[in-house]
């Protein structure tokens, strides 16, 4: 870092760079990230294809049977408007089913981004490069959960 003692020193220097994002492949053309959420661990490679998403080994639809949770997780391919262009194969642990879509959709997001930075801006305008930082709150002594309190009793 240079020596900045006066303005002139600040006003000479080179300004910060901006950081550029660059393709991150493997050798089979996969790109690969992790995706988390609550407690649900999502790790995601993402390759091109017909649109084919594998969960721990099973097909979408019989992992994720709720609908919801399976538009969550096709939210980032169509804000990036690249629906069935992707093949993804991940694994997920801990956590619920909700928490397991959302980590599993962050997870995608990241590795779209990986694979084509072009991509980046539309997915994080979206908001789904943001890592949810909610979680649950811990059980405190003297309390029945987190924050509830014991019944009140007169005598």
């Amino acid at each position: 870092m240079a020596d900045l003692s006066s303005l002139a020193d600040l006003k000479a220097s080179t300004p910060a760079q901006a950081p550029v994002h660059v393709r991150k492949v493997d050798a089979q053309g996969r790109a690969y990230a992790t995706g988390k959420r609550k407690n649900a661990v999502a790790r995601v490679w993402v390759k091109p294809g017909s649109g084919k998403i594998i969960v721990n080994g099973r097909e979408l639809p019989v992992y994720f049977a709720r609908p919801v949770l399976r538009m969550i997780i096709n939210q980032p391919f169509q804000t990036a408007r690249v629906e069935g262009q992707f093949d993804v194969n991940c694994t997920v642990t801990g956590g619920g089913l909700s928490g397991q879509a959302g980590a599993l959709r962050h997870g995608i997001s990241r590795a779209l981004t990986f694979f084509d930075p072009g991509l980046r801006p539309a997915l994080k305008a979206g908001g789904f490069l943001t890592r949810d930082p909610r979680v649950v709150e811990r059980k405190k002594y003297g309390k029945h959960k987190a924050r509830r309190s014991t019944q009140f009793s007169k005598r």
